[in-house]
C-alpha cells in the first residue's frame, strides 16, 4: 500500500516530468492606459523570463492577486494560460482570499471552468491539459486564529483533491501555519505538494520536521544564496517577486551554487540585492499597491523600454494611478549605477 509520501512523489512526477522548477515567479500584471490587461506587454515580459523561470503563480501578491475580484482573476488566468502554453511554463492558479471558504469556492469554480475549457472531467487530466499545475492558498486571515482552525480550514480545501500549494504570507494573513500544522497536513494529504514561505522567519523549513517530500520554496527577498539545499540551506527553490526583473541573474546564481561556486554566486547576486533594496526604499511609502508590486514595476519599466524609459508614461497600477515620475527617475539611476540597465527593452522584440 502506497504511503502519502509515495503518492505525493507520484503526483509531482506527473505534474513535473522534467522536475519541479527551482525558480518560480509571481509575475506582474500589466495594464494599458484604460486599465485593461495589456496582452502584448504581458507576453513580452513572460518571453523574457521563460528561459530562466519554470513556474508562475497567477495572480500572486506581486500580480495584484489580493486587489483583484474573481472576474479579474479569471480574465488574467485565461490570458496567461494562452501566453504560457507555447513557452512551456507551469502555472499555479492563485486562489488568494482572506477567507478560507472563499478560497475553497475559488478552487471549485476554477476547477469547473478548467474542466469545461478542456472537456476533461478528471481533475489532474483537466489541469494538465490546461497547463495548470495546481492551486495556491493561504491560511485564513486573522491574528487570533488558532492552529487547529488554520489546520481545519486548509484541510477543507485540500479535501477537494486538487494539487495544492500552501503560501505562508503573514504580511497579509497576520498569522502563520506552524511547523506541526504543516507536517500534519503533509502527512494526511498527498495533494499538498508545495509550501512557499515569504515570512522571512523560515520556521517551517528550519524546524527539522518531516514534511514527506513537500517541495519547499522561499519567497522572502535578500540573502538568496544561503537558503538553497545545495548550499546547506533548507529550501529546494525560490518563488521570488524579483524574478520579474532579474530572472537571468537568479537562475545563474542557482547554477553557481549547485556547482559549489558560492563566491561567484554571491558576487553575481550582490548587485541585484543592492538595487532591489534601493528601489524598495523608494516605494515604501506609496499609498497604492504593495512594495513588491511597485518596486518590480519600476524596474520592469526599464527592462521593457530600455534606457529611455524615463520618457515613457510610468506604469499603471491596479488602483488606477501611475508610479510617480521621481520613483522612475531614481530607479533608472540605480540601474545605471549598478550596471544592470539593459541596452534595449524587451518590447522591441515584440
Amino acid at each position: 500500500m502506497q504511503t502519502t509520501t509515495h503518492k505525493r512523489r507520484a503526483l509531482i512526477r506527473r505534474l513535473f516530468p522534467e522536475g519541479v522548477p527551482k525558480l518560480w515567479c509571481p509575475p506582474l500584471t500589466h495594464y494599458d492606459a484604460e486599465g485593461h490587461l495589456d496582452r502584448r506587454r504581458i507576453a513580452g515580459h513572460w518571453q523574457g523570463m521563460a528561459p530562466y523561470v519554470g513556474g508562475m503563480l497567477i495572480p500572486g501578491s506581486t500580480g495584484d492577486g489580493w486587489e483583484m475580484d474573481a472576474a479579474e482573476q479569471r480574465r488574467l488566468l485565461e490570458l496567461t494560460l494562452e501566453v504560457a502554453s507555447p513557452l512551456r511554463i507551469h502555472v499555479l492558479a492563485g486562489a488568494l482570499r482572506t477567507d478560507a471558504e472563499e478560497e475553497r469556492k475559488t478552487v471549485e469554480e476554477t476547477l469547473g471552468w478548467l474542466r469545461g475549457r478542456t472537456g476533461i472531467d478528471d481533475t489532474i487530466g483537466a489541469l494538465a491539459a490546461a497547463g495548470v499545475c495546481g492551486f495556491t492558498v493561504c491560511p485564513p486571515a486573522g491574528a487570533d486564529r488558532s492552529q487547529r482552525e488554520i489546520h481545519d480550514r486548509l484541510a477543507a480545501i485540500l479535501d477537494l483533491g486538487a494539487p495544492t500549494a500552501i503560501y505562508q504570507l503573514p504580511q497579509v494573513t497576520q498569522n502563520e501555519a506552524d511547523p506541526q500544522t504543516v507536517a500534519e497536513l503533509a502527512a494526511r494529504y498527498p495533494n499538498f505538494y508545495l509550501f512557499k514561505d515569504t515570512s522571512g522567519a523560515d520556521r517551517v523549513a528550519a524546524s527539522g520536521l518531516d514534511f514527506g517530500g513537500v517541495y519547499l520554496v522561499r519567497g522572502a527577498e535578500g540573502n538568496y544564496g544561503r537558503w538553497l539545499q545545495s548550499a546547506g540551506g533548507p529550501y529546494a527553490g525560490f518563488l521570488l517577486s524579483t524574478a520579474n526583473c532579474f530572472a537571468r541573474q537568479l537562475h545563474q546564481m542557482i547554477e553557481h551554487i549547485e556547482q559549489g561556486d558560492l563566491a561567484r554566486a554571491r558576487t553575481l547576486i550582490g548587485r541585484v540585492e543592492e538595487v532591489v533594496a534601493r528601489v524598495f526604499d523608494l516605494v515604501a511609502e506609496l499609498p497604492d499597491g504593495n512594495a513588491f508590486t511597485n518596486a518590480n514595476k519600476a524596474i520592469d519599466h526599464f527592462l521593457a523600454h530600455g534606457p529611455g524609459a524615463g520618457d515613457v508614461a510610468p506604469p499603471r497600477l491596479h488602483a488606477g494611478g501611475r508610479l510617480p515620475g521621481e520613483v522612475i527617475d531614481a530607479t533608472g539611476r540605480a540601474l545605471h549605477e549598478s550596471g544592470l540597465m539593459p541596452e534595449t527593452g524587451y518590447l522591441a522584440a515584440c
